[in-house]
């Protein structure tokens, strides 16, 4: 319904423009060309014709696109505010109308002098700062949206390769800048109004995945922003947790008659920030906490954070010590025991102090089966530490269904995809129809978070599809320590380190 109404909205928008041109002594057909019709416009109003050139850098384009078309417009003497603002919004409705009313003429180029002199026009201070304050929302929109995009990471997932506090920056234009989906939103807010809660994005526009030309293809072990896949539904009450999860754990009934449930578009879902280990068409798998991609070990970041278990006399492990080496460390049942997120250089490090005894990781072993780790299914006797293998759907590649593959993939026919996939005592089927193999229509990626034994990542959720891909993590640009007091809370050693 809603590409009707587009197209709708875009053939009354020419209309008007089409008689606008007519007024002004051009033919209407030259209003409906794309570059040629910038390049009248750019007549029409003096402005220099090889802007048109312009018109094929992806963001610049829009400015001078809207630069000429507000040009025109004032060649028309339409250039109060409102005016200004009802062809920008509203163009399907007043340019017909502007067209057709025989009091709107044409007044000769908005960008000469002599049209100044003749049709003088002052702004107020008011008009002043509101164009200033539009002109500056919509840069930065654009930037944010297309260019760069400030992102800061607020859980350990990725410790110690990127710290809680790091502020980063997310380029749009390696992977190629995704088309907004869901283009009605408030300025500078992702899926919640500040302050007031709600909503921050209506749903009445919603445009197909598009992704613009890109520098580059995603690459084995890059660092990824992504919006969160398993965020299509959120429980408002408990948004740590999946709505999955809580409904596999208390039941939908349950869910749905004590908490509020709301649905996102994918480009409003949660920005999630992992490393890329599997690409479309990879062999993952897990084995005692090591990464096997396509049956070789995989790559193992320089500052990856695992778990061990630290035992030390009776004196236990000294805060001070803890807290310079910034490591967080949790008691266990046996007071001289300890539990340690960390490297594997600071587990040599504390295993080097006199009260320390032993220093082991902590690696599930294979018999330990949790119901956390994809695809939540009890034949699939998996933890975080041992799994697999999972072969990564990539655009094209068929598998087959049966009792085995329809449970890892279900979720991405189903949700990702969007057919209605059924399992009947027959058989599975694909939007009503007996299926045995199904094709995938996009590429899928597996994330995971460098802080191996504290991460929710694709182990716990599964694919990420490529119309969820935001951009990859360039630099950090500021580095902040909540535990630091002044100019100790700034990490000057991180303060633009790139992200490798």
């Amino acid at each position: 319904m809603w590409y009707i109404i587009f197209i709708v909205f875009t053939l009354s928008a020419l209309y008007g423009l089409w008689l606008l041109y007519k007024k002004a002594g051009k033919q209407g057909w030259e209003s409906i060309i794309p570059f040629y019709r910038e390049y009248v416009m750019a007549q029409l109003t003096a402005r220099p014709t090889w802007w048109v050139f312009l018109l094929l850098v992806p963001i610049v384009n829009i400015f001078i696109f809207y630069g000429l078309y507000l040009d025109l417009l004032k060649s028309f003497g339409k250039r109060r505010f409102w005016e200004t603002a009802v062809a920008i919004l509203l163009p399907f409705i007043f340019l017909p109308i502007w067209g057709r009313d025989p009091s709107v003429k044409y007044l000769g180029p908005s960008n000469t002098e002599d049209f100044h002199k003749k049709y003088p026009y002052k702004k107020t201070v008011a008009r002043e700062w509101a164009d200033a304050i539009i002109f500056a929302t919509v840069a930065a929109t654009l930037i944010r949206g297309f260019l760069l995009e400030a992102y800061m990471i607020p859980t350990g997932s990725m410790e110690r390769s990127l710290l809680i506090g790091d502020f980063l920056f997310v380029s749009k234009l390696n992977y190629g800048p995704r088309v907004p989906m869901t283009p009605i939103a408030f300025p500078f807010a992702h899926h919640t109004m500040p302050v007031t809660g709600g909503k921050a994005y209506s749903e009445l526009i919603q445009l197909p995945y598009k992704r613009l030309p890109g520098f580059q293809k995603i690459e084995r072990n890059d660092v990824v922003v992504f919006n969160f896949p398993a965020g299509d539904t959120v429980v408002l009450e408990h948004q740590e947790q999946t709505y999955a999860d809580m409904v596999r754990y208390m039941g939908k009934d349950v869910v749905h008659n004590q908490f509020t449930i709301v649905t996102r578009p994918i480009d409003k879902r949660e920005n999630y920030i992992k490393r890329c280990v599997g690409l479309p068409g990879d062999v993952i798998s897990m084995e005692n906490a090591q990464l096997i991609v396509n049956g070789k070990a995989g790559f193992v970041p320089a500052e990856m954070q695992m778990d061990y278990i630290v035992s030390t006399d009776e004196s236990g492990l000294n805060p001070q010590r803890m807290k310079d080496l910034r490591l967080e460390y949790y008691p266990q049942e046996d007071p001289s025991t300890f539990r340690v997120f960390m490297t594997a250089e600071e587990a040599q490090v504390v295993k080097s102090w006199g009260n320390v005894k032993a220093v082991q990781m902590a690696v599930l072993d294979k018999s330990q089966a949790i119901g956390d780790t994809y695809p939540h299914e009890k034949h699939y006797k998996w933890n975080f530490d041992n799994f697999g293998p999972i072969t990564i759907p990539a655009k094209g590649w068929t598998v087959a269904l049966d009792s085995l593959s329809a449970p890892m993939y279900a979720r991405a026919i189903r949700d990702y995809e969007g057919n209605n996939f059924e399992h009947k005592t027959d058989g599975y089927y694909v939007n009503g129809t007996k299926a045995t193999h199904y094709t995938f229509k996009q590429n899928y990626y597996w994330m995971m978070g460098d802080n191996r034994h504290n991460s929710l990542d694709s182990r716990a959720w599964g694919f990420v599809p490529e119309d969820h891909i935001v951009g990859k993590a360039l630099f950090t640009w500021m580095s902040y320590d909540k535990d630091g007091s002044f100019l100790s809370s700034i990490r000057w050693s991180r303060i633009f380190k790139g992200i490798k």
